[in-house]
């Protein structure tokens, strides 16, 4: 894993792609970014909102930086993601071909880059992601604390 001083730039830009407030999906943000650095889309989790069950910020990151990159083969791309994907996410990421994926806090009853499921490095895939995790861990665990406390 090679860190990048740009990589906490980019979870920094996912966390500001959260709304604030008492928004009512889960606090996630995500951000695309093109090999040259600059950012080709930013989203948030939109389930609650839409009712769309895929409705989270990695897949709908990934629908709106596809479309602004040219095409659906995202290679040399960062994804960055304020909490470790799902295994849904992380299937969609390596179809995408995404080169990175850095994210800020680990899930460890869902996520599937390291945590429960290594999807991304998985060798039996054809397309294999470079993974960095705890990129301000801290930062991005806060909003899904407070968010879970009000839930309870």
């Amino acid at each position: 894993m090679r860190g990048d001083p740009g990589d906490e730039d980019l979870v920094r830009a996912a966390l500001a792609a959260v709304p604030g407030g008492d928004d009512p999906d889960v606090p996630i943000g995500a951000v695309l970014a093109a090999p040259d650095g600059r950012i080709l889309a930013a989203a948030s989790n939109a389930r609650e909102a839409t009712g769309d069950p895929t409705a989270h910020a990695e897949i709908l990151v990934l629908r709106a930086g596809a479309a602004a990159f040219g095409g659906w083969n995202l290679s040399g791309c960062t994804l960055a993601v304020t909490c470790e994907p799902c295994t849904m996410c992380a299937g969609a990421i390596v179809q995408a071909r995404v080169s990175r994926l850095v994210f800020g806090c680990w899930e460890p009853k869902t996520g599937a880059a390291g945590s429960l499921w290594d999807v991304l490095r998985d060798s039996r895939l054809t397309h294999r992601v470079e993974v960095r995790g705890s990129v301000l861990a801290t930062e991005c665990a806060a909003p899904l604390t407070a968010f879970f406390a009000r839930r309870r």
